[in-house]
């Protein structure tokens, strides 16, 4: 079995350097906007998780520069050093280790969003670029979050790396989101196209991460323990910076150095759960049948450790501490909300009402109805962390203003042809919620955005609404019914107020699954 180790939430906490070009939550007063507060939050949030800082916390030299230390195991140092990685926050990881291990690294190859190094040029975040003559080469690829042809040139020349070492060497992986797009090998006779088509088809029908990354598995040539396979017989260390709900290794990017616990019956189920075995291409059935009847079983990952550097709560718990220091009640509700995004929509929107009501009229609160409603919905969600009790005790103690914050990322069941995003979806069916019935004293706005910048193929990280979001587009002709029916929440909020609502950070070079902030400001 593959180590695996985990960063305690304690370490949210530390010192944190706050992204170049947003300026020190100090500057801000009470008195500012909320649209202000909320994207200044969600900033602090992102700044929690970027690669530099969170390298530097796990990754050492000793002083004689012989040895790596990784938490609390040592490495021998001998010019026998390579790294490979893979993944949305992956450049900037890639900079922060080359930078620290100098010349013990021989070689390596990384492969990173297309277009990410020109964004970060243009941002000026020098740290997270590479530096000139740098031993790492770097392929662009995966536009739009979708595996291509320049992502399969890198997962290749990957590979090759791998397969080259020997047992004396040491292979760093750095891991992060969005590293199952920019690691596509699939197994002969599987096209690239073909296993591109299965995993839109799954996606459309609302299928999880988990179970996008199970079948990804099936049917890679690197996931599922395949590099750490690769790389035998030399040793594997894994740092990674998780994007998925309770950070499991073995679902970060389809867990390339970890060992396959899925099975070929695991891969069928899933695939009559959305009603897609018999559209299944030959190929695909002829490599699920192969896997079954291979008597070697899955890869063996015992050279291999894997430690999860950065996740959703250390973004979160930044956000909280900042929210505090601007006056606000901060609770963390969960970091693994997940779901169908109208099922989340419907539990925030029912949630800022029976939250309000407490929070503006603490000896009434919210019908009995409300509250047996929104327990039910909390219940349907199955959010194994959720702090619902603490959160609506702190409604009703509460002197002034609350912000609830949570993490996750749930699904969209597409069924238009619009454009957007699970982030800008959920948004404006919260906003829609929101809008169904008086409030009462107490303002309300809900942001959504996801942490690499970048939701769904749009240059929105997510939007914000407020209560009246429905009578502000009423006032502009747009109907946000229509829109959501077309799943086409971008469009939505382009017109609204010339865009005004869209979260737009550009990318980040960073990602943690998404962040949702509620604030309830009495007036």
């Amino acid at each position: 079995m593959a180590a695996a180790l985990q960063v305690l939430p304690r370490l949210a906490r530390a010192s944190l350097r706050p992204l170049p070009w947003w300026g020190p939550v100090a500057r801000l007063a009470s008195g500012m906007a909320l649209p202000e507060q909320a994207q200044q939050l969600f900033e602090s949030a992102v700044s929690a998780v970027l690669p530099g800082p969170m390298l530097h916390r796990v990754l050492t030299l000793d002083p004689s520069g012989k040895q790596l230390k990784v938490r609390d195991r040592s490495f021998q140092l001998r010019r026998n050093l390579y790294l490979v990685g893979f993944g949305k926050a992956v450049l900037g990881m890639a900079a922060a280790a080359e930078e620290l291990l100098g010349q013990h690294l021989v070689q390596g190859v990384i492969s990173i969003p297309k277009g990410i190094r020109a964004a970060m040029e243009h941002a000026g975040k020098q740290e997270m670029l590479l530096k000139p003559h740098s031993r790492v080469q770097v392929f662009e690829g995966a536009e739009d979050n979708l595996p291509d042809r320049d992502a399969l040139r890198a997962a290749l020349a990957i590979r090759q790396l791998a397969e080259g070492l020997k047992a004396d060497d040491l292979l760093l992986v750095l891991i992060s989101g969005g590293g199952s797009a920019l690691l596509p090998a699939p197994i002969p006779p599987v096209t690239l196209e073909e296993k591109q088509m299965l995993t839109k088809l799954l996606a459309a029908r609302g299928a999880t991460i988990q179970e996008l990354n199970t079948i990804r598995k099936a049917l890679s040539q690197l996931k599922g323990g395949g590099l750490a396979q690769a790389a035998y017989p030399a040793q594997v260390v894994s740092l990674i910076l998780s994007d998925v709900v309770g950070d499991p290794v073995e679902m970060i990017a389809s867990g390339p150095t970890v060992a396959s616990t899925h099975s070929v019956q695991d891969c069928l189920h899933i695939l009559n759960r959305y009603n897609l075995r018999a559209a299944l291409p030959r190929s695909v059935k002829t490599v699920l049948a192969r896997a079954d009847s291979d008597p070697r079983g899955p890869h063996a990952c015992g050279h291999v450790l894997n430690v999860v550097i950065g996740s959703n709560m250390l973004a979160l718990a930044e956000a909280q501490r900042q929210a505090e220091v601007l006056g606000y009640r901060a609770v963390v509700l969960s970091a693994a909300v997940q779901g169908d995004v109208k099922s989340v929509a419907q539990f925030y929107g029912l949630l800022a009402r029976v939250a309000g009501a407490r929070l503006t009229s603490p000896g009434a609160g919210a019908s009995g109805e409300e509250d047996a409603e929104l327990h039910r919905l909390a219940a349907e969600l199955q959010l194994p962390d959720l702090q619902l009790e603490e959160a609506l005790e702190a409604m009703a103690g509460a002197q002034g203003p609350v912000c609830l914050l949570a993490g996750g990322e749930p699904t969209v069941q597409l069924q238009g042809s619009g454009k957007g995003g699970r982030n800008q979806e959920l948004a404006l069916r919260v906003g829609a919620e929101l809008g169904r019935q008086p409030l009462g004293p107490v303002d309300m706005l809900f942001l959504s955005g996801g942490t690499d910048g970048q939701d769904g193929p749009t240059e929105a990280a997510g939007a914000w609404v407020t209560s009246d979001l429905a009578s502000q587009a009423a006032a502009e002709g747009l109907d946000v019914a229509t829109f959501l029916a077309h799943n086409d929440s971008h469009t939505f909020f382009c017109h609204l107020h010339g865009g005004a609502h869209l979260l737009l950070t550009g990318l980040t070079g960073t990602n943690v699954m998404d962040a949702h902030l509620l604030f309830l400001r009495p007036r």
